[in-house]
């Protein structure tokens, strides 16, 4: 592959979750290989990049984000050889490979936890992690009111083998997933071996897993009253997230991966919704990207949406950071249920694509969103797998219902996911083989056919992908704007037709326009149209 050294700046990246995209060998969960199957999908749909979810050793507590053995591949999902060879298919069809990597906490299945479970207080090993006395006359209190982000404690108390209760220990997420101690130098070095041993086998980048949070306040104070013990909303500070400790880390970890030629490339899941906060990790000695979660998580409002894109725009331009937009992944809700479901929903889902794919910087496109998926609400309470649902006492059903394996085929379950009488980890809903590739591949007017020519359009278009750009007038509920002489991208966000005045060709539509008129173009409800003028 032509090294490209700033590749990321516009790339189209798309996440594949790897336990839900597709089944080589018919055990229900998808694989190295049956990714390395279906890059012929990726090429034709025109991405540069894909980004795996974790497919390292692991009990699957968390799918995948409880690590026990961050160097090898888990036999549910195959073997390094696999990975190894995913990654030369990928690389000879053009497509770079971003992984994921979890260095907030492991698994308590890791070969360090259970050397810590086994130590005694104050020991080396208890060291890699927060392990601390409790509170109360026993220690039967935790030692501070963090709870967890999936519901419940974040602290757990360990007992001996005669039943002894002794030191608690904590996990911001599931009990199975310990926290790190991120001021221990040997967490640090066994990290930066870590990134090398994935780097020198070739990869392109990685995601970094709760980038905000690995660095917690040291004197572990608890939260005011009322604090909500989640994610930050840009005016919350807990002692969790979002420390100044954790930019040193990440300098650290730009100077190891620029050793390495090719551009390589650091991707935060920063959870800080404040956009010059986000900024902070962007810095030219820091991380390349930052998730946009601010835009992920607008809703379809015309007025919010610019104030987001103006906002992320101007503090990433402010550090010289590409700006990334990112409109569904495998911890929310599908955004065709967010604007909405059913055919509403589709249709805002069809216009904020081409919205998305026509902005400055780069994106990010969670698997299934080129089929115009929608969330699965109904799975069983039996198939029920993430921790969150049994933590919230089964009042949240956690985030199952995006993670509802792929439909390729049309006909019953497994629907081309897995060979034909296989069961898929989660079932797939009745009827979701007429939202499969095959269903839609080559259909004018399908969600699988605007995704490709947009992405098709993105990449020959000089305009499109990193640079500038301009808003344009435009009646009220509509946003209107130009890339550069030439391109220009509109989108009507109310609920009736509006006409906006531009001349030019349409490129591409959402749903079907008017041809233009002299010098104006109606463009009907929640529709986006690109415009060669």
């Amino acid at each position: 592959m032509e090294p490209r050294e700033h590749w990321w700046r516009e790339a189209a990246i798309y996440q594949i979750y790897v336990r839900s995209f597709a089944d080589s060998n018919g055990d229900g969960e998808g694989d190295l290989a049956g990714i390395r199957e279906r890059l012929p999908h990726l090429v034709e749909l025109g991405v540069d990049a894909i980004w795996l979810t974790p497919f390292y050793v692991s009990p699957l507590a968390d799918g995948g984000y409880d690590v026990a053995d961050y160097r090898d591949v888990d036999p549910r999902f195959g073997t390094l050889e696999d990975f190894d060879a995913l990654l030369e298919s990928a690389h000879a069809s053009g497509i770079r490979v971003i992984i994921d990597i979890v260095p907030n906490h492991t698994s308590s299945a890791h070969r360090w936890f259970r050397e810590a479970v086994a130590a005694e207080p104050g020991s080396p090993e208890r060291a890699r992690y927060l392990f601390r006395d409790g509170g109360g006359p026993h220690g039967e209190e935790p030692p501070n009111n963090w709870s967890s982000i999936f519901g419940g404690p974040a602290w757990t108390r360990l007992k001996r083998p005669d039943g002894t209760p002794e030191q608690w220990y904590l996990h911001l997420f599931d009990a199975e997933q310990p926290d790190l101690d991120w001021t221990n130098p040997e967490v640090h070095e066994e990290f930066d071996d870590v990134l090398r041993f994935w780097l020198e086998r070739g990869v392109d980048g990685f995601r970094i897993d709760v980038a905000h949070g690995m660095v917690k306040d040291g004197a572990l104070p608890d939260l005011p009253e009322g604090a909500q013990a989640g994610l930050l909303d840009g005016d919350t500070s807990l002692p969790y997230f979002d420390q100044d400790g954790v930019h040193d880390i990440y300098r650290r970890w730009r100077a190891l991966v620029e050793e390495y030629p090719g551009g390589r490339a650091l991707v935060a899941e920063a959870w800080v919704e404040d956009a010059e906060r986000v900024a902070r990790y962007l810095r030219p000695d820091e991380l390349h990207q930052a998730f946009n979660f601010e835009y992920l998580t607008s809703p379809w409002d015309p007025a919010r949406l610019r104030e987001v894109i103006d906002r992320s725009l101007s503090a990433n331009g402010a550090v010289g950071a590409a700006t990334t937009w990112v409109l569904s992944n495998h911890d929310i809700h599908r955004h065709v249920t967010r604007f909405g479901g059913g055919e509403q929903g589709l249709r805002r889902a069809r216009a904020a694509t081409l919205l998305m794919l026509a902005l400055p910087g780069s994106v990010y496109l969670y698997q299934g969103e080129e089929l115009g998926l929608p969330e699965v609400t109904d799975l069983p309470e039996d198939a029920l797998q993430d921790p969150t649902w049994e933590r919230s006492g089964r009042t949240d059903r956690g985030r199952d219902g995006c993670r509802v394996p792929l439909p390729w085929e049309r006909g019953p379950e497994p629907c081309g996911f897995g060979p034909e009488g296989s069961e898929p980890w989660l079932p797939l809903p009745e009827g979701w083989g007429e939202l499969s590739r095959a269903a839609q591949k080559g259909v004018p007017g399908s969600t699988l056919e605007l995704y490709t020519a947009a992405l098709g359009t993105r990449r020959e278009l000089e305009a499109l992908g990193d640079g500038a750009m301009t808003w344009l007038d435009a009646p009220e509920g509509v946003l209107h704007f130009e890339r550069e002489p030439g391109f220009r991208c509109a989108v009507n966000l109310r609920r009736e037709p509006v006409e906006i005045g531009s001349e030019g060709t349409v490129l591409l539509s959402s749903a079907p326009v008017d041809a233009p008129a002299e010098g104006s173009l109606t463009l009907p409800a929640d529709t986006a149209v690109w415009l060669r003028v």
